[in-house]
Order: C-alpha cells, then sequence, then structure tokens
C-alpha cells in the first residue's frame, strides 16, 4: 500500500498508521512526502518518494535529506536521496530495516532545506524460525579476513544510476529450502548477531544461476582464493544502494568479469556448494545501503 502524507491528518490501515508534521511557516506543507510500505515488516526496505515545491536544479536536489531513526534509538542514520525522473520532479530514499532491530515507531525525517518534514513510520514486528545447523571439516571455521573485506566492499557500493526497471527475477528454479531472517545455532551454538541474509535454493549442482535485475558486476571471487565461507561468489550492483550477492556457486563463466554489465536472466554462474555449505544450493542476498533485506518484496513488486 502506498500511502500519501499530508500535514496532520492520521489514517488508519490494515495494519498500518503514518502521522506527518512540517516545521515550514505555511500554513499547508509543500514538500510532499510518500512511504511505500507504509508499515514495513522487519527486514522489509521502505522507499521514501519525495515531491519537492516545484523543479529542483541539481545543486537545490542537494539540498534534500532523509533522516530515519530507528526504534528506541537516539541517534538518526542519513540516506542518498536519488532523483526519480530527469526533470527533478521527484526523488527518492531507500532505508532498509533488519531482523535484529526493535519493531514498532520510528521517526522519518524528510527536508530540502526550506521546510522539515517528520514523519511516524510503524515497523511490523515479525516471527523468524530457528535453525540448528552442523557444519565440519571444509568451510566449519570463520570467514577470512579477506573474503570479509571484499564483501563489505561490495556492500557498500553506493552508485547513482538505477538499473533495475519492474520486479526482480527468481535467480534459481528451485525450491526455496530456507527463507530470510531465520536464526541460527551453529554447531550447538546461537549466534546471536547472525539471521539469514537472503533465500536459499535447493538445486541440483549446475543449475544455471540467473541475475535478478540488470546491472554491474562488481564481485568475482572463489573459495580457492581465500572465500572459505561464501564459496565461489558473484556480486552484481543493480545501482543506488542496491547490491545482490550469490553463493556457494559451483562455477562462474569464464567469460564474465567484474566491469561487465549483465542483463535481467543472464546466467551468471551454476548452483554448487563451495564454502559452507552442506549440500548444492543457491543463496541470494540482497542488500539495500548496506543492510540484507527480505528479496520477497522486491519480487512481487516494482520497487521505485
Amino acid at each position: 500500500m502506498t500511502v500519501s502524507l499530508p500535514r496532520f491528518l492520521p489514517f488508519f490501515a490494515s495494519l498500518a498508521l503514518v502521522v506527518g508534521f512540517s516545521e515550514s511557516a505555511t500554513s499547508e506543507p509543500q514538500l510532499q512526502v510518500t512511504v511505500n510500505p507504509s508499515s514495513p515488516k522487519l527486514g522489509e526496505s521502505m522507499a521514501v518518494i519525495i515531491d519537492p515545491p516545484g523543479t529542483l536544479d541539481p545543486q537545490q536536489a542537494d539540498t534534500l535529506t532523509v533522516r530515519f531513526t530507528k526504534s528506541g534509538a537516539t541517534q538518526a542514520d542519513t540516506y542518498p536521496v536519488f532523483p526519480l525522473d530527469p526533470a527533478g520532479d521527484r526523488y527518492r530514499a531507500l532505508i532498509p530495516t533488519s531482523p535484529l532491530e526493535p519493531h514498532g515507531k520510528t521517526l522519518l525525517q524528510v527536508s530540502d532545506g526550506n521546510e522539515t518534514r517528520n514523519l511516524a513510520v510503524w515497523v511490523q514486528d515479525r516471527r523468524f524460525p530457528t535453525q540448528r545447523i552442523t557444519l565440519s571439516g571444509r568451510g566449519s571455521g570463520p570467514a577470512t579476513q579477506y573474503e570479509l573485506d571484499r564483501v563489505a566492499v561490495l556492500k557498500a557500493l553506493v552508485t547513482p544510476t538505477k538499473h533495475w526497471n519492474g520486479p526482480f527475477l527468481r535467480p534459481n528454479s528451485g525450491r526455496v529450502s530456507t527463507i530470510f531472517g531465520v536464526r541460527r545455532y551453529y554447531n550447538g551454538v546461537f549466534a546471536q548477531d547472525y539471521y539469514h541474509r537472503g533465500v536459499d535454493y535447493a538445486a541440483g549442482y549446475g543449475s544455471p544461476v540467473v541475475a535478478p535485475a540488470p546491472g554491474k558486476v562488481a564481485l568475482i571471487d572463489f573459495e580457492k582464493n581465500g572465500f572459505k565461507v561464501h564459496g565461489n561468489t558473484v556480486g552484481i550492483d543493480h545501482g543506488q544502494g542496491v547490491i545482490s550477492v550469490f553463493l556457494h556457486l559451483n562455477s562462474i563463466p569464464s567469460n564474465l568479469k567484474e566491469g561487465d554489465f549483465v542483463q535481467a536472466g543472464q546466467t551468471i554462474g551454476t548452483v554448487g556448494s563451495s564454502g559452507a555449505s552442506t549440500g548444492p544450493h543457491l543463496h541470494w542476498g540482497l542488500y539495500v545501503n548496506g543492510v540484507a533485506i527480505d528479496p520477497e518484496l522486491w519480487r512481487n513488486q516494482t520497487v521505485q
């Protein structure tokens, strides 16, 4: 559901409540803000759509700021804002939520330098199942610093061009074996700061893995190089802080290189069991501004 937020107008949807107020001197706010979904569940992302008063030139656009204070937090995080159209009439910021965060009332603050909108966004709770995983031998130890550093650089990418247009594709035809957000015990020890940062597809060795959306290949690396946990890995930059990562691959096309641009549906590898894996499957992680979110929202609808 997408809900516009006029000044001082509370409304109730089936599971949503969003309230906004303006700090401008005018009687009615000129800066219009829409949040979609209006009341996200933990693990989902929200798109903050901004309609400023009039068209902004590039210098004016730099004054747009989006700050988000999580439930129970005392400090806000700032998120990048990008134009939705070349004319500069509408803008958008993407805000992720994590299963490790508390649910409840959060504060969204949007400003264009002249006017500030303060919106209360209610993040819904969500229950995640627990799994017990036993690892032994290859892949049972911690990740190497090499793979952690390379993957951290991938997740931190925020490039200016949006490459996707429409819902993301399913990257593999196998059944979903592990959903997003599952908490885990590894070898009997609860991983306190862990949640399953993606979706697993169980499929046979060698079944194709395709790009769910267009983007630039930003990472290719292999278990033999030190990707002990991730295994053979491909990372795709879809632009504007949206990143896909594909783990435990069996093979990666020899002609696929970092820096290549891939289209939705293009083969980027095959299913395997490299790295920390108990059997052949694909792990697809989707990151928004560095936080792993549930890919299902992006598969089921178009995120602007």
